[in-house]
């Protein structure tokens, strides 16, 4: 009996010790937790917020106006089906919750989620790999500790054989992403190589404004190739040439322009329209002033690219057609058009009205070398940007029921080739081939 008794007490011994070990190793964690949570630097938070604002992440990872931020399920429109956005909520199921720092570099910079799944290049990680480590630090810690976590599981993305093989992504990536940090380059200033960084890497201006390949690659990275941000057919839309073409390009806006029309969305006497009035809404009126005039100190360095058209607006039969759109002579197809339902907003001289109507005459855009995005504004309409301190947003209306293919073709031929303005006229086939692939949009 006494035996048994000296076991017992010898049993509780071990279990008391166990106790206070694992109460010990409780107390250690938990002061570990809270010194990781009192080590979360409140600049970092703020930096990290701020970087995610120019990342634009909450644009795609966002499903809509009543959805929960950055909670995925946005449908985005592929050349080969539709990919649906993930959810970057810190939610350790459906979200990223469980990624350490690393995982979430390599998703972000590298194109992998963790555990090894490829990321469809939708995702701009081919841009993003141009960001440097700090950035990546201040992203990571706000996005695990400053949004919210939301338990969301996205449609899953199902794309027909053979993009549903991922696999096939790691020699994709293997031939056209360059895995490279940006570096400054030295025999360029601080404003220069800042506003390089912001437009190359967080900005990921290129997946839209440059070209894609066959593969649907982008063609440049950086200013040492022409054809970077020198424009490209993305969802129906022709995005803006970057470059120094004086007509369909930046060649005659000035750098105070370009800050304008990032800020407030009218620069350069033209509105942002389309898909650009996202990026102005969520993104670039946020940035700071240094950084917009980075940005604009960049682009502005960007030679010509090759333009086709050309605008001459002190042409000799300029004046002579001018004078007679005002009094109605006109004879031209689509001018009838034009002074009927154009001219009450654009002005029979295309000038338009500053911060309300854009100009039209000189119009790098109506100059541009594919007339997609004049041909969808025509048919759809579309709404000027609300920006902090910008002009009351105005909307130009649809003409989808108005307008007949040849008709759109015509008053936007007649736009492309007045006021100076020399572009390629638009075709009935154009402007048919267009709506339909509208009509076929999810």
């Amino acid at each position: 009996m006494q035996r048994v008794g000296l076991i017992v007490m010898a049993f509780r011994g071990i279990l008391n010790r166990a106790t206070v070990k694992l109460v010990t190793c409780m107390g250690a964690a938990l002061l570990s937790g809270l010194a990781v949570a009192q080590q979360v630097d409140p600049a970092d938070l703020s930096r990290g917020a701020y970087l995610a604002r120019v990342g634009d992440c909450i644009a795609c990872h966002t499903s809509g106006p009543q959805s929960p931020p950055f909670a995925g399920g946005l449908p985005l429109n592929s050349p080969f089906g539709i990919i649906y956005s993930t959810n970057i909520t810190p939610d350790p199921v459906t979200g990223i919750g469980n990624y350490s720092l690393h995982d979430f570099s390599r998703a972000v910079r590298n194109g992998v989620a963790k555990g090894g799944r490829r990321l469809y290049p939708a995702m701009p990680y081919p841009s993003f790999t141009a960001i440097t480590d700090d950035d990546i630090h201040a992203l990571y810690v706000y996005f695990m500790n400053a949004v919210e976590a939301v338990h969301h599981k996205p449609p899953e993305t199902k794309l027909p054989f053979p993009f549903n093989i991922r696999l096939s992504l790691f020699f994709w990536d293997a031939a056209f992403v360059k895995h490279k940090r940006f570096k400054p380059q030295n025999d360029r200033d601080a404003q220069w190589n800042r506003g390089a960084y912001l437009v190359q890497s967080l900005g990921h201006c290129g997946a839209c404004h440059t070209p894609r390949g066959l593969a649907f690659q982008e063609k440049a990275y950086a200013e040492s190739s022409p054809a970077y941000l020198s424009g490209a057919l993305v969802d129906n839309w022709f995005t803006a040439n970057l470059r120094g073409d004086y007509a369909s390009g930046l060649g005659r806006w000035s750098e105070a322009d370009i800050a304008a029309f990032l800020e407030r969305g009218h620069g350069g006497k033209v509105a942002a329209f389309g898909s650009m009035v996202d990026v102005i809404e969520n993104s670039t009126q946020y940035f700071h002033k240094d950084d917009v005039d980075a940005i604009a100190r960049y682009l502005k360095s960007l030679p010509a690219y090759s333009e086709k058209a050309s605008y001459k607006p002190d042409a000799p039969a300029v004046a002579i057609t001018l004078a007679a759109m005002v009094t109605g002579e006109v004879e031209r197809p689509g001018a009838g058009l034009y002074q009927s339902f154009c001219a009450k907003c654009h002005q029979v001289t295309g000038t338009g009205e500053p911060d309300k109507f854009p100009k039209l005459a000189g119009n790098s855009i109506v100059l541009s070398e594919n007339p997609s995005s004049l041909i969808r504004l025509l048919l759809e309409g579309s709404k000027t940007a609300q920006t902090r301190g910008g002009p009351e947003p105005q909307e130009m209306p649809s003409f989808a029921e108005k307008f007949s293919d040849s008709e759109i073709a015509e008053v936007l031929s007649f736009i492309r080739n007045s006021w100076g303005n020399a572009a390629s006229p638009v075709t009935t086939r154009q402007v048919s081939s267009l709506r339909r692939a509208l009509r076929k949009k999810p």
